[in-house]
């Protein structure tokens, strides 16, 4: 594992504290390397919070360029960046924040020439991708090569995160065998919203990194906003799944 320089014990001294933290663990954040993609509402939340816990890369994976419309939820977009590339102002701030993390900055959404390359580049992913479509290549590509995946989505109010370990849990395939048939790419969103769920699935990369605590395997953690409603779901895994069924 990598050594941490007086300058990073000063910055990471308070969360070393932890139990089940101290310095191994934070040595063991340093060395990790995790996908995000996307670097939006949740995803963007998510970069942010590792990069300030010290994971040592990040890959970002998001096309496109910044329009007005991002500015309510993606707090790694500026309105000095308007009409410029998504991923490299997100690269831009994380840098800025924690100039010891490496930002890989890609500037594509996982699709199926590139979703193998990706996660292979990872040890954990963070799935945040609105399309089903992305969030399917990615689980099927951290089941191939047996990576840990995060799995965080919101609409509206609501949010929900659980944690993919595969070949020992549920895989997405196994809760959402398909796209549903009215999911659209844009959907009623609040910025707080989308953070609070890009937090709560930092935490969970963060637990697998560093081994302390439980993470949301083979449960789905679901919640209400509007009323402020938690509640944690089991997920079974189906023998029959197309994806994981066989491993």
């Amino acid at each position: 594992m990598p050594s941490l320089s007086d300058e990073e014990r000063a910055v990471y001294e308070w969360q070393m504290c932890v139990p089940g933290v101290g310095v191994e663990g934070q040595r063991k954040l340093k060395g990790a390397s995790v996908l995000v993609s996307r670097a939006g509402g949740v995803g963007g939340l998510v970069a942010y919070e590792l990069a300030a816990a010290g994971v040592g890369r990040l890959v970002l994976a998001h096309a496109g360029v910044v329009k007005p419309g991002d500015l309510n939820r993606q707090i790694l977009m500026t309105h000095a960046a308007l009409g410029t590339s998504r991923v490299e102002c997100a690269a831009r701030r994380l840098r800025e924040l924690n100039p010891h993390v490496e930002i890989v900055a890609v500037p594509e959404n996982v699709n199926p020439s590139n979703a193998a390359r990706l996660v292979a580049m990872s040890d954990v992913v963070a799935c945040c991708a609105p399309l089903f479509e992305e969030r399917f290549l990615m689980n099927e590509q951290c089941v191939r090569q047996n990576k840990p995946m995060v799995d965080a989505a919101m609409y509206e109010l609501t949010g929900h995160v659980t944690t993919i370990l595969p070949r020992r849990t549920a895989c997405l395939a196994c809760r959402v065998p398909e796209r549903p048939p009215d999911w659209k790419r844009e959907f009623p969103v609040f910025g707080a919203v989308a953070g609070a769920v890009g937090c709560l699935a930092a935490v969970e990369v963060i637990k697998l990194i560093t081994g302390m605590g439980e993470p949301l395997a083979d449960r789905l953690l679901t919640f209400d906003l509007r009323d402020v409603r938690f509640r944690t779901v089991k997920i079974v895994r189906r023998p029959d799944c197309p994806v994981c069924g066989g491993e």
